[in-house]
């Protein structure tokens, strides 16, 4: 599956236009790195695709499953170490006041494993840069 995303960064400082399809969300950097703070700076949106992709996941398998889960609570708490080259994401998965028994919840706890950015983000990565001119 193929996914074009594109990100557009005029004069102001670190105020990004990012399109996807219809779809456009605003990315910045925080003040503290000179920007101005008014949308997800680039980690929040790396650690956004996980959470919502293991929202959706695990929602699908409920719905299927017919399961009685009216809230699906997911933190992700992405911690960066440049100097070692080490990313963790600490995920954390919550259903409110869900009656589920235990074997419920270790199959859940599977079906989050299988979330499509989570396999990704343990697979293989490749990133191949060309320069075009306009």
């Amino acid at each position: 599956m193929a996914v074009t995303v594109k990100a557009s960064l005029g004069r102001q400082k670190y105020y990004t236009e990012v399109t996807a399809g219809e779809n456009t969300i605003i990315t910045d950097e925080p003040v503290s790195a000179g920007g101005e703070n008014k949308g997800f700076n680039p980690y929040e949106i790396m650690a956004t695709s996980l959470a919502s992709c293991t929202a959706a996941t695990l929602r699908m398998y409920i719905n299927r499953k017919k399961w009685d889960v009216e809230k699906i609570n997911v933190e992700v708490i992405l911690e960066n170490y440049p100097q070692t080259k080490t990313t963790i994401f600490e995920r954390n998965i919550s259903y409110d006041e869900a009656k589920l028994n235990a074997d419920q919840l270790a199959r859940l706890h599977t079906i989050a494993e299988r979330c499509p950015i989570h396999k990704i983000l343990h697979g293989n990565i490749e990133i191949n840069t060309k320069f075009t001119e306009s």
